[in-house]
């Protein structure tokens, strides 16, 4: 393989969510995004496809500014939506022979510096590791979904700790992607990312008390499993369940004001990356 690591990152010219920054101007959150990415696949040799869905030009020049040109490939397309280009994503890394290691990227992520490099590491070294996400939910700690019994392990002076669903930024192997390409598809038939990642993690798939929650406040806990069984039972029934894993503290945040990842200062984080953003313009 010629690569360490094969990421198609898709990019939208509008805010889908409520950013901490930026909030009105999405070429600026797409470029502090975009640079805090590059900025953490560290020593990585990474081949990026760009999905620019309606983009204007402007754009494709902020991925020429922080990539090569001989490792990008940018793919214009007229406003397609979210559904489609998340199973462009899929054809794509599962079609390149660059890289065994593939990463699913979205516009509205924050990362911390080399990180990518330690995820990439962290897979490498343990088969128990299927897949990775970089964002330590808030979900994790407040929500219902997640009530669940965990594996927790440390590397690279972090925690990680195994997670029942995730959004649809990950890294995962060539190999276990083919294996579950059916489940992630479905999200283009309209499965929502929680359902399929609980059919991928099985975690509490089998538990009767899902049930019981659809008469209690929790009740949208109940609707993700019953999806889950409706969009993906072979898989529940017949796939294997596998692992996603989650790093304490979070390595990227994905940009929505409501769901801050937790123990960090985020309004300290954030004014320091614009500022070095800015001075670098």
């Amino acid at each position: 393989m010629k690569y360490d690591l094969a990421v198609v990152y898709r990019i939208y010219p509008k805010v889908s969510k409520v950013p901490p920054v930026f909030s009105d101007n999405k070429y600026k959150l797409a470029e502090l995004c975009l640079k805090s990415f590059k900025e953490s696949l560290g020593s990585l040799h990474t081949k990026m496809w760009v999905l620019l869905d309606n983009c204007p030009a402007e754009y494709e020049e902020l991925f020429k500014k922080y990539f090569d040109s001989e490792c990008l490939e940018l793919i214009n397309l007229p406003g397609v939506g979210n559904l489609a280009t998340f199973g462009m994503q899929i054809e794509i890394l599962l079609q390149q022979t660059d890289a065994e290691y593939v990463y699913f990227a979205e516009d509205d992520y924050l990362y911390f510096s080399n990180q990518m490099e330690n995820m990439v590491n962290f897979i490498k070294t343990n088969e128990k590791i299927d897949f990775i996400t970089p964002y330590d939910h808030l979900d994790y700690y407040t929500g219902g979904l997640h009530n669940h019994k965990r594996e927790i392990t440390t590397f690279a002076d972090r925690h990680w700790m195994t997670a029942s669903s995730t959004c649809l930024t990950f890294l995962t192997t060539k190999k276990i992607l083919g294996e579950t390409a059916s489940v992630f598809q479905t999200y283009s038939h309209g499965n929502s990312d929680a359902a399929l990642w609980l059919s991928i993690t099985k975690l509490r798939m089998f538990d009767p008390s899902i049930v019981v929650k659809a008469g209690t406040s929790e009740r949208w806990v109940y609707r993700y499993y019953r999806q889950a069984w409706r969009r993906c039972w072979k898989h529940i029934l017949f796939g294997k369940a596998y692992k996603l894993w989650v790093p304490i503290p979070t390595i990227a945040l994905h940009m929505e004001n409501r769901y801050l990842s937790p123990a960090i200062e985020w309004e300290e984080v954030l004014n320091s990356e614009v500022n070095k953003m800015d001075n670098n313009s």
